[in-house]
């Protein structure tokens, strides 16, 4: 049959990268407590396009999914990678896992459980020369009392949930959980699904006790991650969704702990 796809293009224009997007696959991710975990991914795949050609072949993008069926790891997801490559001719590939993870999360007094989901995104590339670039975000939610607020009134002070997003490259392995506690421990207190009325008393005196402001909580989370040794580059971003204004407060620090960079937080 006629293959379409490798006539010459009317406008033979290069194309960095075409794909397909949003398809869904039961995925398998390393979890520190449980070993692993099933969830299902969001996957988007593609690879660069020579201006020789009309079109890519989509089906094979699904054809190579199919064929992968592990864990995802930096690894594995190299070797769907360089799969991907092969079967396109391709120069670059590139891929996007987005998924929920779950951890179980206790409440602090009572100890009633329930799971807690944070979306997190894998995104992995292979250069013509072989060189693999992979970037892990992660969203965790956290509780902030604004240091302000309780200073200046008799009563209470405003609250509100933040949201922290890490982006970082490692040169090693490293738990979704440990990025989880990095962010929950730099705020006033952890966000809960299930909590009783012990728990939700607890959770407020906790967080009145310590007051941070969205400066405060980007910091505490870059120096953790600065400090951590398999941690080769990272942004945090801190949103502060807040409860008495009508706009949101953030923060951003972003290294290259390779190369020393830096850029300053902001506030908004």
């Amino acid at each position: 049959m006629e293959d379409v796809q490798n006539h010459t293009p009317s406008v033979p224009m290069h194309i960095d990268r075409v794909g397909c997007r949003g398809m869904k696959l039961p995925m398998l991710v390393r979890d520190r407590e449980k070993g692993i975990q099933q969830t299902i991914a969001t996957i988007d795949v593609g690879v660069d396009l020579p201006s020789s050609f009309k079109g890519t072949h989509m089906s094979r993008f699904v054809e190579a999914l199919r064929e992968w069926n592990e864990d995802v790891s930096y690894a594995s997801l190299k070797r769907l990678l360089v799969d991907v490559k092969r079967r396109l001719g391709a120069q670059r590939a590139w891929t996007r896992f987005s998924f929920p993870y779950f951890m179980t999360k206790a409440a602090p007094a009572t100890c009633s459980s329930a799971q807690m989901s944070y979306d997190c995104r894998l995104t992995g590339e292979l250069d013509a020369n072989g060189k693999q670039n992979f970037l892990l975000e992660i969203w965790v939610p956290v509780m902030t009392v604004c240091p302000c607020s309780k200073a200046i009134s008799r009563e209470g002070a405003h609250s509100q949930r933040a949201l922290v997003y890490m982006s970082v490259r490692m040169n090693a392995f490293i738990w979704l959980e440990d990025f989880i506690e990095i962010a929950e421990r730099s705020g006033s207190s952890p966000v809960y699904t299930l909590l009783k009325r012990e728990d939700e008393k607890y959770v407020t005196e906790h967080a009145f006790s310590e007051p941070v402001f969205v400066e405060d909580v980007v910091r505490n989370v870059a120096q953790q991650l600065a400090g951590h040794e398999h941690i080769t580059w990272f942004s945090v971003e801190v949103e502060s969704m807040e409860s008495i204004h009508n706009h949101s407060a953030f923060a951003r620090i972003e290294q290259d702990l390779e190369t020393g960079g830096e850029q300053e937080s902001e506030r908004e």
